[in-house]
């Protein structure tokens, strides 16, 4: 499946740079939610690597970097800017893994954008490993001027 967004496009709509911007492409998505795809799990450089290697817990922020290419693309969409935003909570985060960098291939996300304002954001996101499901949580955000 051809990419909607690569990640030159995403590196234009989000803060995360360099290797901290965790996702390589869209791959859908529209006013509601959002699938993306990243390969740098296995990379021995990952910027969440801890004692050589990634655990899952690493997902929340695949998750979350999901929330904020959505909203940079609803905001290119109406040829404006997304504000900044702060991840504040997680609720209901499952992991049904313990690690990610020995799964080989592509991750997997989604995010659906549940709630939203002009001072929030709440999605609901999961991921995946070929056709497995990895994470899945909710996650909001905090909202500031653009």
């Amino acid at each position: 499946m051809s990419p909607l967004v690569d990640r030159a496009g995403i590196l234009a709509l989000v803060p995360h740079q360099g290797p901290m911007c965790l996702w390589d492409d869209v791959i859908d998505w529209n006013a509601r939610g959002i699938r993306l795809r990243a390969r740098n799990h296995i990379d021995p450089g990952h910027p969440l690597r801890a004692r050589d290697r990634v655990h899952a817990v690493a997902l929340c922020e695949y998750g979350a970097q999901a929330m904020a290419v959505h909203g940079g693309l609803l905001a290119q969409a109406q040829e404006g800017r997304a504000a900044a935003g702060v991840l504040v909570a997680l609720r209901e985060v499952e992991l049904h893994v313990e690690r990610i960098d020995d799964l080989p291939g592509a991750i997997e996300g989604e995010a659906e954008l549940v709630a939203a304002s002009e001072a929030s954001q709440q999605y609901v996101f999961r991921l995946f490993h070929e056709g497995r499901l990895l994470a899945q949580g909710r996650a909001a955000a905090m909202l500031g001027p653009a």
